[in-house]
């Protein structure tokens, strides 16, 4: 109930800022003008990484681009960033992500485990559209803060626009991560284990989960768009194989959720 209120008063205040944002579509556009779209998602997802129990919470949504080019496909798995480099079937730019933090606090399954604080997630993501209804991507991170590791996303999405303003999608996904990603929140040391009654595990780098989704996008105008999501992984390796989550989790990981987000260019952003 909690979660569910915090969300609807996130949305609210997002939805209130995105329809009070200026859209300047109408002035020359210049090489330093961006088009920038803020938004917010209310996902269902798991409660920690291998929890086999779920929560509401909602996500905050932002993306830059290149001002009068169109509004590029955007799948739920993506990183927040901007396409530096645009030649039309290859991007690539900067991507960010935010992992939540994991307090031992919030499930009893967690206690002992100590807590894993909020990470950033920086890098770079690689765009490509083999047809103009095939997009493949792969996002590289550095995480700092939680965990000090990297991570890697690769994932392709059927792109199928049904009407002018209906589109679905959906694909296949793969995520890797090296040992300073994975173990923050699949190992467990000995402290942990004497605290937690899990044995000890020390988690390595590898693949970490295997899966895919799909999304229904509705353009409602030019600016506003909502969607609908379902995205599904499977934990794999050293993630699957950690004690939290054969003893006390599960290795079926599901999200589920919402979207609406609003466009608007920026004059001079740089």
């Amino acid at each position: 109930m909690r979660a569910a209120k915090s969300m609807t008063y996130f949305i609210a205040a997002t939805a209130g800022l995105l329809a009070a944002a200026p859209a300047l579509a109408d002035k020359p556009k210049r090489s330093t003008d961006w088009t920038l779209t803020l938004g917010v998602e209310g996902r269902v997802l798991p409660e920690f990484e291998g929890s086999r129990n779920d929560l509401l919470r909602p996500v905050p949504v932002f993306n830059f681009r290149r001002a009068g080019t169109p509004a590029r496909f955007r799948s739920p798995r993506d990183g927040g960033g901007a396409a530096l480099f645009d030649t039309g079937p290859f991007k690539f730019g900067p991507a960010i992500k935010v992992k939540l933090p994991r307090k031992e606090s919030e499930d009893i399954v967690l206690r002992g485990l100590g807590d894993v604080g909020w990470t950033l997630e920086a890098g770079g993501f690689a765009e490509y559209w083999a047809t103009d209804w095939l997009r493949t991507r792969l996002e590289v991170r550095q995480g700092f803060g939680g965990h000090k590791g990297l991570v890697g996303d690769l994932s392709a999405d059927i792109v199928m626009p049904l009407t002018d303003r209906l589109t679905v999608s959906g694909g296949p996904r793969l995520s890797a991560a090296t040992a300073a990603a994975l173990s923050p929140y699949y190992s467990i040391t000995g402290g942990q284990s004497a605290a937690s009654g899990l044995p000890v595990y020390s988690a390595g780098g590898g693949l970490k989960s295997w899966g895919a989704g799909a999304q229904v996008s509705y353009q409602i105008d030019p600016n506003w768009r909502s969607y609908w999501f379902f995205e599904y992984e499977q934990l794999a390796g050293d993630a699957a194989s950690s004690p939290l989550v054969t003893q006390r989790g599960s290795i079926n990981q599901v999200q589920v959720g919402i979207g609406l987000t609003r466009s608007f260019d920026i004059r001079g952003l740089w």
